[in-house]
């Protein structure tokens, strides 16, 4: 009898694993974001990108995965485009508005601890700024930093999240972005 009750518990398993890798989230995930999870364990995730402000918006695209031998750490890339249009900035003596295009790339990683998962990313963005006005001529451009770090925790079924990224040009400050979420799956 024993015998049978090990050989049901044991052909069980697999299943039990499978169910608990669809539940994963990884730390630096956003709530209904995820586009596609690969065999491999790989989760690729997309969401759009817009400032209150109405100047800037883009998308954010990142694939992640989770180590099998580190079960708490996730690793993962990050692809973010932004276009902000007419944007008001100071140039010295005197203000003008630049479009600004930029394209970036940053290395994502997070600890889950629980209901409570801390993250970071490091990465470069290329950008490209342009006056709107024919006699200011202020076209620039150049490679910036990005830096960033957040949190995210879970009670029950509320997701709450808390991101801040920064990009390290004095031209591209409108593009700092504070971020702050509750989301609520039914």
């Amino acid at each position: 009898m024993k015998r049978l009750a090990w050989a049901a518990l044991l052909s069980l398993t697999p299943f039990l694993y499978s169910h608990a890798d669809q539940g994963i989230i990884l730390a630096y995930s956003t709530p209904d974001s995820e586009l596609l999870k690969l065999d491999n364990g790989v989760i690729i995730e997309g969401s759009h990108l817009s400032s209150q402000d109405t100047y800037t918006s883009g998308f954010r695209v990142t694939a992640g995965f989770t180590l099998w031998q580190l079960p708490r750490l996730d690793l993962g890339a990050e692809l973010a485009y932004r276009e902000s249009d007419e944007v008001p900035i100071d140039a010295g003596t005197s203000s003008m508005l630049i479009d600004t295009l930029s394209l970036g790339g940053a290395l994502v990683a997070g600890i889950r601890m629980g209901a409570f998962s801390v993250y970071a990313k490091s990465g470069l963005t290329e950008w490209r700024g342009e006056s709107n006005n024919p006699r200011q001529l202020h076209d620039k451009g150049g490679t910036a930093n990005i830096e960033g770090f957040g949190a995210t925790m879970t009670i029950n079924r509320l997701v709450s999240r808390l991101e801040y990224e920064r990009i390290d040009a004095s031209n591209l400050s409108h593009l700092n972005q504070l971020t702050a979420s509750v989301h609520l799956p039914f």
